[in-house]
């Protein structure tokens, strides 16, 4: 059985003592031998007991210092967190007995924009950045998801499957709820980003990444299955995306030019897959998720792990920051 880090350098205590001890403290030995080995095992149930951390759904504050989550603890629905960009001082934002997720910072930094299934059925609503204010924006017996902001901060984007078919498509709102507009008719499309310039919306159709030009409608394909690419972000500057793509056997985060030229992986796990990229404002980092799963189509049951890191574009370090 594969150690923990605590179990090994519990054992190399262990086994440094046995070996500097004389032979006539064998008794001193057994006994510490004992302690040593009722520490392994509480070590080992705590670790094979404890909730998995789940975290997902990462999202930049505007100012790039803070990454608002969701998180599911305990076996309980997900609530809402925010943390610092290096990790420190993570607090929950609400705490209810339903699910909340995908939450986004409108770009003044003021609101939050988020799901919640706690009117039967998932819902958009927006919040104060602190929490408090929480308001329904969309009423419908159909999922509304995901919501995006635009970087004027008076509408907001969501995947909504209202229309019936096909299971999503990709809608805009302004931020009080009314004049929701559906922006796409063909396949399924998912997860919809502004880009800076107001115009474009990076967003996946089907299994690939398109870019949907909002005054004309009109789509322009990116990525071309099985060189497959999923869940776009753009650069602050507008010229790049990162997306999430399986091409290589196991999900890993790449980035490309905003035309679709110059694909290359930026971060890759040695195990399981890299999800959710989201670029950060500053353009230094991007934030994304780590699920340990064995093959590229597990599902992604409540035992696994989701865990938060972001990576320095610069330099390619990567840092964990769920814990």
């Amino acid at each position: 059985m594969t150690q923990t880090r605590q179990q090994r350098r519990a054992s190399d205590r262990a086994g440094r003592g046995r070996f500097t001890r004389p032979l006539s403290s064998r008794a001193g030995l057994l006994t510490i031998g004992g302690i040593a080995a009722a520490f392994i095992a509480v070590v080992v149930w705590y670790v094979a007991s404890r909730p998995p951390i789940r975290d997902g759904a990462p999202s930049w504050s505007p100012d790039s210092r803070r990454i608002i989550f969701y998180s599911e603890r305990g076996g309980d629905a997900a609530d809402l967190y925010v943390m610092d960009a290096d990790g420190g001082n993570r607090r929950p934002l609400m705490t209810t007995v339903f699910s909340e997720g995908a939450p986004a910072y409108s770009p003044d930094g003021k609101r939050i924009a988020y799901d919640t299934d706690r009117d039967g059925n998932f819902e958009i609503y927006v919040m104060n950045a602190d929490g408090t204010g929480q308001r329904r924006l969309t009423s419908s017996p159909a999922r509304d998801l995901a919501p995006a902001w635009s970087p004027d901060g008076t509408r907001l984007l969501f995947m909504s499957d209202r229309a019936s078919k096909p299971e999503f498509d990709v809608w805009a709102m302004k931020v009080d709820g009314t004049g929701a507009e559906r922006l796409t008719t063909s396949q399924t499309s998912w997860f919809p980003q502004f880009a800076p310039d107001g115009r474009r919306i990076a967003l996946h159709v089907g299994r690939d990444v398109h870019i949907l030009d909002a005054p004309s409608k009109t789509l322009k394909r990116l990525t071309f299955d099985p060189q497959n690419g999923m869940y776009p972000t753009w650069s602050p500057d507008g010229l790049r995306i990162a997306f999430m793509s399986w091409r290589n056997g196991r999900t890993e985060i790449f980035t490309m030019n905003a035309d679709g030229s110059n694909q290359q992986v930026l971060v890759s796990m040695a195990r399981g897959s890299v999800i959710d990229p989201r670029w950060s404002p500053d353009g230094a980092k991007i934030v994304f998720v780590h699920v340990p799963e064995e093959r590229v189509h597990d599902e992604q049951s409540e035992s696994q792990e989701r865990v938060i890191y972001t990576v320095e574009l610069a330099s390619g370090k990567m840092t964990r920051l769920s814990r």
